[in-house]
């Protein structure tokens, strides 16, 4: 677990956290958007850091999946105080992405891969609609922008909708997926 990546996942959730807490007491935009860039920078970087640092591990990876859970429950408690009016689209979002898209996200534990950015080798639709750089982008940062920018909490809460119902057909999906039979193989792929 002492690795570069894991560091600075380490880092970020705290850096995170700590932005976040002060958002929610306060209602500061300003602690909120630090909070969030925090947040989204040091998922960048750690993410980067394990491939260009070849020291990505499952662990790691798993670490990196619950950091994201933490930091979004956070950010969303921090954008509920800022955004009142879009408690419920938030709400949806946070039990999407900390309960179907967190048992999505460790599916890959089901097969020898190192993470989530490795699964277009089990399922290249799975991995376009989920895990991809521009579904990563457009899953969370389409949330933010319409709970920012949106005139009323229907757009984000379709939106939402819209993600829970592809993460769902998603999972189903890998459900029906068989599992890597070998242990051995699963084994000499763990850290």
């Amino acid at each position: 677990m002492c690795n570069v990546p894991n560091v600075i996942t380490t880092i970020r959730l705290v850096g995170c956290v700590a932005l976040a807490i002060p958002a929610i007491l306060t209602g500061s935009a300003m602690f909120t958007l630090a909070s969030i860039a925090t947040y989204w920078i040091g998922d960048i970087l750690d993410g980067e850091a394990a491939r260009r640092l070849r020291q990505e591990t499952r662990r790691g990876a798993v670490f990196d999946i619950l950091a994201d859970r933490t930091s979004s429950t956070v950010v969303i408690a921090a954008l509920v105080q800022l955004r009142p009016t879009m408690a419920v689209p938030l709400a949806l979002f946070l039990i999407q992405f900390d309960i179907l898209d967190c048992a999505l996200s460790l599916s890959f534990l089901r097969w020898p891969l190192l993470s989530i950015n490795y699964f277009h080798l089990v399922h290249r639709g799975v991995y376009r609609w989920n895990w991809s750089p521009p579904a990563k982008a457009a899953n969370t940062a389409g949330l933010v922008l319409l709970v920012a920018f949106g005139p009323t909490p229907v757009y984000a809460t379709v939106f939402v909708l819209a993600v829970i119902a592809m993460k769902t057909v998603s999972l189903w999906t890998v459900c029906r997926i068989p599992a890597w039979s070998d242990p051995g193989i699963a084994e000499r792929n763990a850290d």
